[in-house]
């Protein structure tokens, strides 16, 4: 199983995350490498709002929590 933390723009931080929990649970847009596995999404945090001042420590607290890999939905990118 892949544990997993995503990061989402400040600017939607009172998002409830449907669309990224939804991408996670059928493995779509940056959940797609995860397609034939078990995925379970262990935390969802904004970036901290511009200049993206979390982003610098939300990934590494996640990863001390237990997350094997951070997903940026703004971008689509993958921190490891």
């Amino acid at each position: 199983m892949v544990k997993i933390g995503i990061i989402i723009c400040g600017r939607y931080g009172m998002c409830a995350g449907r669309k990224c929990f939804r991408a996670s649970k059928e493995r779509e847009r940056t959940f797609n490498i995860y397609k034939g596995q078990e995925v379970e999404v262990v935390g969802y945090i904004t970036c901290g709002g511009c200049p993206g001042g979390n982003i610098e420590y939300a990934p590494a607290e996640m990863k001390k929590n237990s997350a094997d890999a951070i997903c940026d939905e703004e971008t689509h990118r993958k921190y490891n």
